[in-house]
């Protein structure tokens, strides 16, 4: 017997027996949003486990621009999902309704895991649209908090997938019936409006990192092309710490650990070696992306300079006060690389303050928050 009243009760299969609501709508819908989430979640893991690798992962630094193209698809498929996700949760809106609330172990299940799909979902879109935006209204962590919840949606999803799989899958294959025509929105104006959206929330944002479409991004929380010497800024000098003497006399860089000879080198030693140029990107965790010329001394040649072994590591130490990115490692791969340089100078300037003088460290496919400004120490393993 229905606990529901029954005028409730006949609006519900009133609503439910629209196309915008049915299994057809909710399967193509689902199917979309699958796609977009599990996308997003491996581009996702991939970018934690670059910043925080095990000790079995070895990220490469070929090819130079692979980071920007992970995380600039991590960014476009979270931003995409945003009205996949309300979409789907407006169209299965009614079915919450339903009855009786448990019809088997199955449902039950795919019942249950909704609450940390929806809930999960909705945190996940709503804290990387403030992480975007560099707005944190919450006492916690954004990455650690980010991680954890991706995990948790993505286990829940697998679960409600599991659950739906066999009606998914009948819904797709089943002839669409004709239907009268009706005053109500068809199926596919609505999911072509639900397109259009996503679409449109691509291209206004992906211009931040995909050059052809700059002049579109309007939404973009970063124009790339806009900062110190063309480049943006997120963290400057001040919100740092640095001393504004930082690059006087007084400076020195430390080359120190494993190796045969420490080094302390003036900035006047630094810019009388050899410099390296090479056109490299700054690909940033929040999906933007610039690339720029920069010149410096390449990091293996002060690691043989003081002797280090062949396959040196390095912790790269910066003067900045604190803070979760004052340090960064080079991989044995990334150290060796001819491009991985202490950065003097951008466009054949002096490095602007914001973006690292005196000294920085940039590098083929490394996140931004790994491309250590204020550059004063490598501690080599």
């Amino acid at each position: 017997m229905s606990v529901l009243p029954a005028r409730l009760a006949a609006a519900r299969d009133e609503v439910r027996a629209q196309p915008t609501h049915d299994d057809r709508t909710l399967a193509l819908l689902g199917t979309a949003l699958g796609v977009c989430f599990t996308v997003c979640f491996l581009t996702g893991l991939l970018s934690h486990i670059i910043q925080h690798p095990p000790g079995w992962f070895t990220w490469p630094a070929r090819p130079a621009g692979l980071y920007r193209v992970t995380q600039g698809v991590h960014v476009a498929t979270g931003l995409a999902s945003v009205p996949l996700l309300l979409a789907k949760l407006w169209a299965a809106g009614p079915r919450l309704l339903d009855e009786p609330v448990v019809r088997s172990v199955a449902h039950g299940l795919e019942r249950l895991s909704l609450v940390p799909l929806v809930g999960g979902s909705l945190f996940l879109v709503a804290s990387g649209t403030a992480n975007l935006s560099g707005w944190y209204p919450w006492p916690f962590s954004f990455p650690p908090a980010h991680y954890a919840a991706a995990w948790v949606t993505v286990g829940a999803l697998v679960v409600h997938v599991a659950a739906r799989a066999s009606t998914t899958r009948e819904a797709l294959r089943r002839p669409d019936p004709a239907r009268p025509a009706s005053p109500s929105l068809s199926r596919r104006g609505f999911l072509g409006a639900v397109g259009a959206a996503a679409g449109l929330v691509t291209v206004v944002t992906v211009g931040q990192t995909v050059g052809p479409l700059r002049r579109l991004a309007a939404l973009a929380p970063r124009r790339p092309d806009v900062g110190p010497q063309g480049l943006p800024v997120n963290k400057t000098a001040r919100a740092a710490g640095i001393d504004p003497s930082a690059g006087d006399h007084r400076y020195r860089l430390e080359v120190a650990g494993r190796v045969a000879t420490p080094l302390s080198l003036s900035l006047v030693d630094l810019r009388s070696m050899p410099q390296h140029a090479a056109r490299l990107p700054i690909a940033c965790v929040e999906g933007w992306s610039a690339s720029a010329t920069w010149e410096g001394v390449p990091v293996r040649d002060l690691l043989a300079l003081a002797g280090a072994p062949a396959d040196a590591e390095v912790t790269v130490r910066s003067l900045q006060q604190g803070g979760s990115y004052s340090s960064s490692e080079l991989n044995h791969v990334q150290a060796a690389d001819a491009d991985t340089l202490l950065a003097l100078t951008i466009g054949g300037e002096p490095l602007h303050r914001d973006h690292g003088f005196p000294v920085r460290l940039i590098g083929p496919n490394r996140p931004g928050v790994q491309q250590t400004k204020w550059v004063h120490r490598l501690e080599v393993r």
